[in-house]
């Protein structure tokens, strides 16, 4: 992935940021999901720099070596959304366009719902508003359905082994797709296992799963808001992705890209910078 990577202490935790664009550029928060990095936006961040924009893509908690606790709980919603606000403090950006996939956009919706003050605009890919997936969970047998492959995130210790087993085949095909599907490339799966496979990787990509919890409100999204959903994938349903624009009371945008799965970051990465420009330039 282009740019410098930064070592970025907050508090015990050393976070790796990758950081891309001239100096003086407005700062863009990059949030990467599961099971990805930071080099899932390889392909889009240098388009965003081009534009003139400064990039943060940090790998997160998990994700990044340094930064890896062993209990379930710090991997609650609220504990992700404050590690990126003083993440966003340790990188002296007082300030962001906030930018998340997977549950990239869930950390970005709760940052911009709880700490709105640190969010200039959200562009949230493929993951609605929490409150719109669980209208959805709860309504729509479709969107149960699709969702039914947490359950077996749930389960410690099981989870990891059948994740991991015959070289990691189902996590594989997760990433690259099944026949008549197009996922992300075989050499960024590699990338992405290769971090997964290191001792106690995944457990901890896997908590964020295991501290879900119905519990948590997140607030409706008052800032300027573009929403970024495909057609093809298979974890978020249309009725979730349509009923995203009751959560958020400011600007809001929904951009629907045809034929493409849940990678858009790597399917699609011109047409998500160009939702991310237009959104950045609004705001």
């Amino acid at each position: 992935m282009p740019g410098e990577l930064l070592r970025t202490d907050v508090g015990d935790l050393t976070f790796d940021v990758r950081v891309d664009g001239p100096e003086d550029g407005r700062p863009v928060l990059l949030l990467h999901g599961f099971p990805q990095t930071s080099a899932c936006w390889a392909a889009v961040t240098p388009l965003l720099a081009q534009a003139g924009l400064r990039t943060y893509a940090p790998d997160q908690l998990g994700y990044s070596p340094g930064a890896r606790p062993g209990e379930v709980e710090a991997y609650a919603m609220q504990n992700l959304a404050q590690v990126s606000a003083d993440l966003m403090t340790a990188l002296e950006i007082p300030v962001a366009d906030v930018v998340g996939h997977d549950w990239g956009a869930n950390v970005a919706w709760t940052l911009a719902a709880w700490h709105s003050d640190r969010v200039r605009s959200l562009t949230a890919v493929s993951v609605p508003h929490p409150a719109a997936y669980t209208a959805a969970f709860r309504i729509d047998p479709e969107q149960k359905e699709r969702s039914a492959y947490i359950r077996l995130f749930w389960q410690p210790g099981k989870a990891e082994e059948v994740l991991l087993a015959d070289d990691a085949r189902r996590l594989r095909r997760m990433l690259l797709g099944t026949e008549g599907e197009t996922g992300v490339s075989p050499e960024a799966a590699d990338e992405y296992l290769a971090v997964l496979s290191a001792p106690g990787a995944l457990t901890a990509a896997l908590n964020w799963y295991r501290a879900m919890s119905s519990d948590i409100r997140v607030d409706k999204v008052q800032l300027p808001t573009t929403y970024v959903w495909s057609d093809g994938d298979v974890a978020i349903g249309r009725t979730a992705a349509e009923a995203c624009e009751e959560f958020v009371t400011g600007d809001y945008r929904f951009v629907e890209l045809a034929g493409i799965t849940h990678w858009i970051p790597e399917q699609a990465p011109e047409q998500l910078a160009t939702a991310i420009l237009d959104r950045v330039a609004s705001a």
